[in-house]
């Protein structure tokens, strides 16, 4: 089962996520971020009494995800909806308190692959809308925001050192012909900086337009206001994150709890992949995983 999951997207540091979230044998988990179903098939699999419930916001996802799950029966619910919204989720749902969750906030492989979604650098498209649903679009942002509006994003949510001469070469070009593809806006980005190593250069300008399309910032904080009201003592919270926005929002709200003294940092340093598992998946390399419990 959890092969077949990596065929949509490799999911990242299986067996840490089980041996931090799981501390009740029989208890009832959430994976906020389900994608193709990849940690949900780990943790039935090896925890066969525990029971969870996915949420994901895009249908693609929900629908991989529903096949690869489909054999765990009713151990295993699947939602559309978006993990920002947790609490109301699932008080309407009746599941509260939770006895875990775990969050893999990447982009999934099936979204990058999949061309006509935008997320690339060879996308014939400026999308980048984890849910199809919304109306905001990366090729929007990329045609209407003025130089210093489009600086500041590129710079405060990408952390892009060239932000001012990458915005200022994008209204100029812009003006001649609107921008439409990922490769359009590479290739613009890439006049500007060189590649250094793996990195491509156009990497945080098409990060911050993801997290700007998405409201990723935004999910995340709403998600971590409402995690004290819905996690059971002796329930866990994983969250893997990617760059060091995430991971510094996670890190100073799980600090902040811990310091109330009613939550435990279970690993007082971040957690990364192994070097085997970097190797083996390139794009685990950034990941770094935080976790937490509820113990009053």
């Amino acid at each position: 089962m959890i092969m077949t999951t990596t065929m949509y997207h490799a999911p990242v540091m299986l067996a840490e996520v089980g041996k931090f979230l799981v501390n009740n044998p029989r208890g009832f988990y959430v994976d906020g971020t389900l994608g193709g179903g990849g940690h949900s098939a780990y943790l039935l699999s090896t925890f066969p009494d525990i029971r969870v419930m996915g949420l994901d916001w895009d249908a693609e996802a929900i629908a991989e995800a529903g096949r690869n799950l489909a054999s765990y029966g009713e151990r295993m619910q699947i939602n559309r909806e978006n993990f920002r919204n947790i609490r109301r989720f699932l008080e309407q749902s009746h599941r509260l308190p939770v006895d875990g969750i775990v969050l893999d906030l990447g982009v999934s492989s099936h979204q990058f692959d999949r061309r006509e979604r935008g997320f690339s650098f060879q996308s014939p498209v400026l999308d980048m809308r984890m849910d199809r649903r919304s109306e905001h679009l990366a090729v929007d942002l990329v045609n209407t925001l003025s130089e210093d509006e489009l600086a500041d994003m590129f710079f405060q949510l990408g952390e892009e050192r060239f932000s001012r001469p990458i915005s200022r070469i994008i209204v100029r070009e812009r003006s001649r012909l609107r921008i439409t593809s990922g490769e359009e806006l590479a290739a613009l980005v890439s006049r500007v900086k060189k590649r250094r190593g793996r990195v491509h250069p156009a990497t945080q300008v098409f990060q911050a337009l993801r997290i700007a399309v998405n409201r990723e910032l935004d999910n995340l904080s709403g998600f971590l206001s409402d995690l004290p009201h819905v996690l059971s003592v002796g329930g866990r919270a994983v969250i893997i994150s990617y760059h060091s926005l995430e991971d510094r929002m996670v890190k100073q709200s799980f600090r902040k709890l811990h310091d109330d003294k009613n939550y435990m940092l279970l690993a007082r340093k971040v957690v990364v992949p192994s070097s085997d598992e970097m190797k083996n998946n390139s794009r685990s390399r950034s990941a770094k995983l935080r976790v937490l419990e509820r113990v009053k």
